[in-house]
C-alpha cells in the first residue's frame, strides 16, 4: 500500500466511523495523464450521492488543510459507492454478505463446476457455506476458503 493511500485510510476512518460508513477501498492510480484518488465508502442500508458527496467535501477539506503535499500532482478526489456486485475483499465484507446473494469462482471444480451462485449461509475461518438452485432444487455446499479464487455480491434474478 502506498504511503498514499495509508495516509488517507488513517486520516478517513474516523470520519467515517463517526457517520456510520465504512470504507470498502481506497485506490491512488493514474490512469492516462490523470491522477485519482477513489474512496469507496458503504454502510448496512446503503450509501447514497449525498452521502458520497458530504464524504467528498469532509475529505477533501481535510487533505488541503492538514495534508497539503501528501499528493504532490494534481488528481480528481472521487468517493462512491462499490456498487451492487461489488467484490468481497476482506473478512469483514464476508461477514456483512452472509444471508447474502453472491456469486464466486473456484480454483478447482467443486460438485462439477467452477462457478457457483447462491446465498452465503455460514462462514467459518476454513470454509463457507453456499445455499443455491439446480433447477427446483435447493442445495447447500461447503466450500474451502482456499478453494474460492473470487466473490463478489450479486443480484438474484
Amino acid at each position: 500500500m502506498s504511503s498514499v493511500t495509508e495516509t488517507v485510510t488513517e486520516m478517513i476512518q474516523p470520519i467515517l466511523d463517526q457517520k456510520g460508513f465504512y470504507l470498502v477501498d481506497l485506490e491512488y492510480v493514474k490512469e492516462g495523464s490523470s491522477w485519482y484518488l477513489r474512496i469507496y465508502i458503504d454502510k448496512p442500508t446503503g450509501i447514497d450521492i449525498e452521502e458520497c458527496a458530504l464524504v467528498n467535501q469532509i475529505v477533501s477539506e481535510k487533505l488541503d488543510a492538514d495534508y497539503p503535499d501528501l499528493i504532490p500532482n494534481a488528481y480528481f478526489l472521487e468517493v462512491s459507492s462499490p456498487g451492487a456486485e461489488r467484490p468481497l475483499k476482506t473478512e469483514a465484507d464476508l461477514q456483512r454478505a452472509q444471508g447474502q446473494y453472491v456469486h464466486l469462482s473456484l480454483y478447482q471444480k467443486l460438485a462439477g463446476q467452477k462457478v457457483f451462485e447462491g446465498t452465503l449461509t455460514d462462514l467459518t475461518e476454513q470454509e463457507l457455506t453456499l445455499t443455491y438452485r439446480v433447477k427446483t432444487r435447493v442445495q447447500t455446499l461447503t466450500i474451502p476458503r482456499k478453494n474460492i479464487a473470487a466473490i463478489r455480491l450479486a443480484i438474484e434474478f
